[in-house]
């Protein structure tokens, strides 16, 4: 209860110190997506060669280990991946189509206040604006505690659904068929990247936040925290903040982005949904010809 009361005085504290001048701040934070599971399965696949999976390893290396710069005020945020000179051109179709949605894409914005945001992207060619209402979590607050980067932060738990179109989500689904008691393996079993790999029905967020910082602001779409969220887990991917500082010299117009076709998020995934059907369906066709996601699983 003291560790409550206390946080919460510090809020108010910092809160009011902030008004006291045109608050805007800038973190740094370093995304990283675990790929374990799919290193396990190509490392037990006898169609594929050592130089295969060193090639697949470091271009998922590259759509899942990224920077990103938030720069937010009282408000508002804008959260967007730090350009790089260096380009990704020697990846296949398939690569190239996950690389579209694994996490970043535009210049994400979200208002607190107004309960909003927007994103820009650009899938398969075509600019969409996506603009929708921000998912309001149910956030547990606990009494842990943890220091990052020299501020106190305290942590915050909530069961969220996945979403599909987001590549960093997907898991290679199970065999469950192939486990059954007397059960024969297939001897050389051809299966589609998309077929190979599932979203489960939710997942644990675990947040660490610091209300030394009193805005209700985080990376990507991570809000409703009495303090600016440092840390993002979702046991899979992990968002740390590695650089935060306070009324930067430069200051920075956080508004929203106003290219592209204006949809929803729902009519966005949709979109994405059916183009993704529309690349296995063609990619079957293909048999496995380069520019494909064909896979082997089973000996």
């Amino acid at each position: 209860m003291y560790k409550v009361i206390f946080t919460l005085v510090l809020a108010v504290a910092s809160f009011m110190g902030l008004q006291a001048q045109e608050f805007q701040g800038m973190a740094v934070y370093e995304s990283k997506t675990s790929t374990s599971d799919f290193k396990t399965r190509m490392e037990g696949n006898k169609n594929m060669t050592p130089d295969m999976q060193k090639i697949i390893e470091e271009r998922m290396k590259k759509m899942f280990e990224k920077t990103f710069i938030l720069n937010f005020n009282k408000t508002a945020s804008i959260y967007k991946e730090e350009e790089k000179l260096e380009a990704s051109t020697q990846a296949g179709g398939g690569f190239r189509m996950m690389s579209s949605f694994a996490g970043g894409g535009g210049t994400f914005y979200k208002n607190v206040k107004d309960k909003q945001y927007s994103n820009d992207k650009e899938f398969m060619g075509k600019e969409f604006l996506v603009k929708d209402s921000l998912t309001s979590l149910a956030w547990k607050m606990e009494a842990e505690t943890r220091v990052i980067g020299g501020y106190t932060c305290y942590k915050a738990t909530a069961v969220k659904k996945p979403s599909a179109t987001d590549f960093r989500n997907m898991r290679p689904r199970k065999e469950d068929a192939d486990k059954k008691e007397g059960a024969k393996p297939a001897d050389d079993k051809k299966t589609n990247f998309l077929d190979a790999v599932e979203v489960p029905k939710e997942i644990v967020i675990t947040a660490w936040y610091t209300p030394e910082i009193p805005v209700s602001q985080g990376p990507e779409g991570y809000w409703g925290l009495p303090g600016l969220i440092l840390e993002v887990n979702d046991g899979r991917t992990i968002i740390l903040c590695s650089k935060i500082v306070l009324n930067p010299k430069d200051k920075v117009e956080i508004k929203s982005v106003i290219k592209g076709k204006v949809v929803s998020q729902k009519e966005y995934d949709e979109a994405v949904m059916k183009k993704m059907e529309e690349f296995r369906e063609m990619n079957q066709g293909r048999g496995g010809r380069e520019g494909g996601m064909q896979i082997r699983f089973g000996n």
